[in-house]
């Protein structure tokens, strides 16, 4: 048979030999790079609370407010924080960054352009929805709300506000404050103690996200008590460096010897979606800080959207300062113990466990050392251990056996604070508070106090829930977190004599330790696989709160 010209290739060989004739390509060599704190951050701003324009600017707001009392109770003053959130229309923002107005030149070009097609089919489905109104109205049926309109494809038209908080409190010294403000990771709070924030962070997200949605800088007020000049300071981030980049930095007169700091912040965000966010956390920051005063306002070009509220003080007794302690041994890690060794003042084996660690004294410090081996004295040099040494110390602090911890260095706000935060912003018709008893998980100390209340105002019907941290309300995550689940699911709500479902029923918690163990990179919920945090949540706090709230509704 003649199967034509030899010489043709078959479709199967000649995809094999042009396959063949391809030179495979050679991966690139990846180039080793570097990244600044300041720029992770930028690209993982999620992290810090920063996902979206409306969260970035509660998480804005809530930093900023946490500062001043951070910066007030350090000096035992009573706080006055004033917050203000003014929306910037666009003609005024194109005038702050030297932008000239432009009138659109081609629609079509824009994500929420309307073609006739799509507005003729838009306005006949209005027409058959209000024919349909009409219809329901005349038959006397109940008539439906109108659907919302579709998202414009698109972010749409940015919004912009400059945030303001001022505060009465310790103040800056004039040299740290661009480093303060302008240096990623670089704090006065990495000691360790119960603090509000723990990272560095704060203003200085604000100040990045700042720079990412809007390029202006952040300008802060700042002065100290006894000084006669003021400090300011303009200023945005080098992102790439992780380095201030200071537009102005000055000494101002101050003829009203004030003290304090003022921070503004001219940001992207979105008030209407998370209004009730930022409101429903000042609140609840009044609840856990009776002892503060609070003037928030929202100014706004439509007066509709204008808000001014005043949290007032009720109380002016202040939780003690939180103090600085030291580790506990079974806490530590092996990076943690070369920390101290290399940070350390003392200079031997002995004076270093004794100095540097909580609930370890110079009989205990000698029978550990003695557990440790041949190659340990008391009189060893610290500086000279091995990093074999170093690890045979970590080994023994994890299997040896140490008294907890105190819970001295902690500042719960406190029965009465907490049951007048509760009167205060609530108005409930009963309240019972309780606060248990230092507890301890992985050698850090923790307390838990409790309250819970019955009616109030604008409060609804069935559990609401109220987290706090640190003395920080937490508004995110709550299906997931403890409290919540502990109220939800563990207490038996019958044995009170409380209807779950139609009582209005206010559920406080409140934990402080030198460690919150949050749960996720937002800091928004406390995990519920820590036995001995949920079980104090439980027992020795909600259980006796509600003990003593139903005393007081037999009485009443």
């Amino acid at each position: 048979m003649d199967t034509g010209d030899s010489s043709e290739e078959s479709p199967i060989e000649n995809k094999k030999s042009k396959s063949k004739s391809k030179t495979p390509r050679k991966p690139k060599a990846s180039a080793l790079k570097q990244k600044s704190p300041a720029e992770f951050f930028a690209e993982n701003k999620n992290i810090a609370g920063f996902d979206n324009p409306g969260k970035s600017l509660y998480t804005t707001v809530r930093e900023l407010v946490e500062n001043a009392l951070d910066s007030a109770e350090s000096i035992a003053e009573l706080p006055f924080v004033e917050v203000t959130i003014e929306e910037i229309n666009k003609s005024k923002f194109n005038s702050m960054i030297g932008l000239i107005d432009r009138e659109r030149i081609d629609e079509a070009l824009y994500g929420d352009f309307e073609t006739d097609k799509a507005r003729e089919k838009r306005l006949a489905k209005e027409a058959r929805f209000q024919e349909i109104q009409a219809k329901n109205v005349a038959l006397g049926k109940k008539v439906k709300e109108p659907a919302a309109a579709k998202a414009i494809k698109g972010r749409g038209e940015a919004s912009f506000y400059r945030v303001t908080c001022k505060d009465n409190g310790r103040g800056m010294p004039h040299d740290d404050i661009p480093n303060m403000f302008g240096r990623v990771l670089s704090g006065t709070k990495y000691g360790l103690k119960q603090t509000r924030g723990k990272f560095g962070l704060g203003a200085k997200m604000a100040l990045i996200w700042s720079k990412m949605s809007t390029g202006l800088p952040i300008e802060i007020f700042s002065s100290m008590k006894g000084q006669n000049y003021t400090s300011f300071c303009r200023l945005d981030i080098d992102i790439h460096r992780n380095i201030p980049h200071v537009h102005v930095h000055e000494k101002r007169e101050n003829k009203e010897q004030w003290h304090g700091a003022e921070i503004q912040v001219v940001i992207e965000g979105n008030w209407t979606t998370y209004r009730s966010k930022i409101l429903h956390y000042m609140r609840q920051m009044a609840v856990i800080t009776p002892y503060a005063q609070f003037m928030f306002r929202s100014v706004s070009d439509t007066a509709d959207k204008t808000v001014s509220i005043r949290f007032a003080r009720r109380t002016d007794v202040m939780p003690a300062v939180p103090l600085e302690t030291k580790y506990h041994p079974s806490a530590v890690d092996l990076l943690l113990i070369k920390r101290l060794i290399g940070e350390t003042t003392k200079q031997n084996l002995l004076q270093f466990l004794q100095h540097e660690f909580v609930n370890i004294g110079k009989s205990h410090a000698e029978r550990l050392i003695g557990e440790m081996g041949p190659d340990f004295s008391p009189k060893t040099l610290v500086k000279s251990l091995t990093p074999q040494q170093i690890v045979r110390i970590h080994q023994l602090f994890r299997q040896a056996k140490f008294d907890d911890p105190t819970g001295d260095c902690l500042s719960p706000a406190g029965e009465y604070n907490l049951r007048l935060g509760i009167i205060k912003e609530l108005h409930p018709d009963m309240v019972a508070t309780y606060t248990a008893s230092a507890q301890v998980f992985e050698g850090h100390p923790f307390i838990v106090e409790a309250g819970v209340s019955l009616g109030g105002k604008d409060v609804k019907q069935g559990l609401n829930i109220f987290r706090f941290a640190n003395r920080i309300p937490l508004l995110f995550e709550q299906g997931a977190d403890v409290v919540t689940r502990t109220a939800m699911k563990r207490i038996n709500w019958n044995i009170y004599k409380i209807n779950q479902t139609q009582d209005k029923i206010g559920v406080f918690v409140s934990i402080v330790s030198t460690k919150i163990p949050f749960k996720g990179t937002g800091k928004e919920y406390i995990g519920d696989d820590i036995s001995e945090i949920a079980s104090a949540v439980k027992v020795r706090t909600l259980q006796y709160s509600f003990l003593v709230f139903n005393k007081c509704k037999s009485f009443s």
